[in-house]
């Protein structure tokens, strides 16, 4: 929000609180008065702009206010390695596969590297190929003209063409249809496609990114996934090493999670207690950057007190100590059906992953279209099913 020195900058900010409006506020004025820049900043503004405004100043300072969002934050010389490699091929036009565990960070260093390469000035477009069904992504990537199938009431821009002269990203590539997969060979050999309907092929000028949380050579030996297709989009490969391969990096991130969620939910700041610290640091991660954020905006909300002790994380058992009882468990199986055995256990990693598809896909150890395929029949069924960003934490 830019609001100018004429109104009660620090009255904005307080108000944006209590209504718990997490944006950030850039006070701006001609500068006579800089006693008032002054106290607009004490006052909760994150940046002053003097005007008349100066177009590459703007650029920068907006950037400094609203890019915390997808700020990078490496602290383990693991992760380090991963970003300085990043940085190294950011500002060439070949194309790059992130590889990575869900959870891990893959869209963030996307951003990264469109933030330092020589498209940086134009638009970062995120397609999450997992999350659109196979049937509507081919109009997604490509757009469509109007009446080119049913409901198709207006031409519609596809997020190639809404990339054009930016970045486009395929988040996991992997779970693309492969019959879909050749027409996106065919836009990224040729730089031009053809939207649905359409009587002329469009030129594209498009850098394409991509991440998977899956072994894509395994998956081309399967017939799953197109092997041209795979080299093409694999011109440099960048691995993202899980969070537990980076633990140096656990304290920083959760600070800045705690410090996010503070904001959000209208809290005071509480730093991570050496014990919380020690307990986060000594837990296996299965899901990552992602499960790290979840279980510290719960703490957020649990903690009491001055800083957020252990009491307020709640984690599952770290994998390592996970033991099957006989007795409690093989035995309690005994006389029911595979099918109600399947279904509990989706129906409870669905409910320690807070209802996150993608999450609990991975940790099963099946596509998310196999694990969307069974939760539509279960609450054909009836069941409860946890909804999305949801559920019950473990």
């Amino acid at each position: 929000m830019l609001c100018d020195l004429a109104h009660d900058v620090g009255a904005v900010v307080r108000a944006l609180a209590k209504e718990r409006i997490a944006v950030p506020v850039v006070a701006c004025g001609t500068g006579d008065d800089a006693e008032a820049a002054a106290r607009a900043i004490r006052e909760g503004a994150r940046e002053f702009l003097p005007l008349p405004p100066d177009p590459d100043l703007i650029a920068a300072i907006l950037e400094a206010a609203a890019g915390e969002s997808h700020a990078m934050i490496v602290r383990d010389p693991a992760m380090q390695e991963a970003v300085r490699r990043a940085e190294q091929v950011a500002a060439s036009e070949a194309s790059v596969l992130i590889v990575g565990d869900t959870g891990t960070g893959k869209e963030v260093l996307a951003r990264h590297i469109h933030r330092r390469s020589r498209r940086s000035g134009g638009p970062f477009i995120a397609l999450n190929c997992s999350a659109i069904p196979d049937n509507l992504l081919e109009s997604e990537l490509f757009g469509h003209e109007k009446g080119a199938f049913s409901g198709a009431i207006a031409r519609r821009i596809g997020k190639f063409e809404a990339a054009d002269g930016g970045t486009l990203l395929l988040d996991e590539i992997s779970e693309m249809d492969i019959r879909l997969q050749a027409k996106l060979l065919r836009a990224v050999q040729e730089r031009e496609i053809d939207r649905l309907g359409g009587s002329a092929p469009v030129r594209i000028n498009v850098r394409i990114l991509a991440t998977t949380n899956r072994d894509l050579p395994a998956e081309v030996q399967r017939g799953t996934f197109r092997e041209d297709l795979y080299f093409r989009l694999n011109v440099v490969s960048l691995r993202i090493p899980s969070l537990r391969e980076r633990p140096g990096d656990i304290a920083a991130l959760g600070d800045h999670f705690a410090r996010r969620y503070a904001d959000v939910n209208g809290l005071p700041f509480r730093p991570l207690s050496r014990e919380a610290l020690l307990r986060l640091t000594s837990h296996h991660w299965r899901g990552n950057v992602r499960e790290l954020e979840n279980a510290i905006h719960r703490a957020v909300l649990l903690a009491d007190g001055a800083e957020i002790g252990i009491a307020a994380i709640e984690l599952g058992p770290p994998a390592a100590t996970v033991q099957v009882s006989t007795v409690g468990g093989i035995t309690s199986l005994v006389g029911r059906k595979m099918q109600e055995v399947e279904r509990d256990l989706i129906i409870e990693t669905l409910g320690h992953t807070l209802g996150n598809r993608t999450h609990a896909a991975t940790i099963l150890g099946i596509s998310i279209r196999a694990l969307r395929n069974k939760l539509r029949d279960y609450t054909a069924q009836g069941v409860m099913v946890p909804p999305p960003a949801a559920g019950v934490a473990a």
